[in-house]
């Protein structure tokens, strides 16, 4: 059982972590760190150079879009450019990990959107990614760390040496933890309320 100082350490590593992590996204750099599915490869979803080096990571073509991490529901309309009425009882009722894709984003670097201009959202409950938004000011790319078309790696452990190299970053948090982790569910929205499964 830990006690209070011990907790106050975890508690004061965790925000220098989250805080050279944060110097290092507005630097432009890419980053190997754990979300609340699996780990994942980011960058400030602004940056467009740091995306284009994300999609080089993965080897993976560049129109197919990626997922961008939010803080909090409120920030939706933001980076999207109208929010289906539906979709706000869908995120905020949602137990399991969930992104929605959007019909129009905005406010991203233009890397981020599918080609017909619809962007993928997921609002993370994950403290370590809540804070780390938030202090970045800005939404945070999120995509499976593993070459596109591999199977995903739930944990840290099972990363190739390929991603881990070539990141400029890995996050120091949660690298030890052996869970059976599992992607987020999606699905599509339309304006008109219309949703579809894209992955359950």
């Amino acid at each position: 059982m830990l006690n209070k100082l011990d907790t106050t350490s975890i508690l004061e590593k965790l925000e220098k972590e989250i805080q050279h992590t944060t110097e290092l996204l507005k630097a432009g750099k890419t980053i190997l760190y754990p979300t609340d599915t699996i780990w994942g490869i980011g960058c400030d979803a602004s940056n467009s150079s740091a995306i284009k080096r994300i999609y080089e990571i993965k080897k993976r073509e560049d129109h197919k879009s990626l997922i961008i991490l939010l803080d909090d529901i409120n920030k939706l309309n933001l980076y999207v450019v109208k929010v289906p009425d539906i979709a706000w009882e869908i995120v905020e009722y949602s137990e399991l990990p969930l992104t929605v894709i959007y019909p129009k984003g905005k406010n991203v670097a233009p890397e981020l959107m599918g080609e017909d201009g619809s962007i993928a959202i997921r609002i993370t409950k994950d403290v370590f990614c809540k804070k780390l938004i938030y202090k970045l000011g800005k939404p945070l790319v999120s995509t499976s760390a593993n070459i596109s078309g591999e199977a995903f790696n739930g944990n840290f452990s099972d990363i190739s040496e390929e991603i881990k190299k070539n990141t400029d970053y890995i996050v120091n948090y949660r690298q030890e933890e052996k869970i059976k982790a599992t992607p987020s569910r999606i699905i599509q929205l339309g304006l008109d309320g219309e949703f579809k499964f894209i992955r359950k």
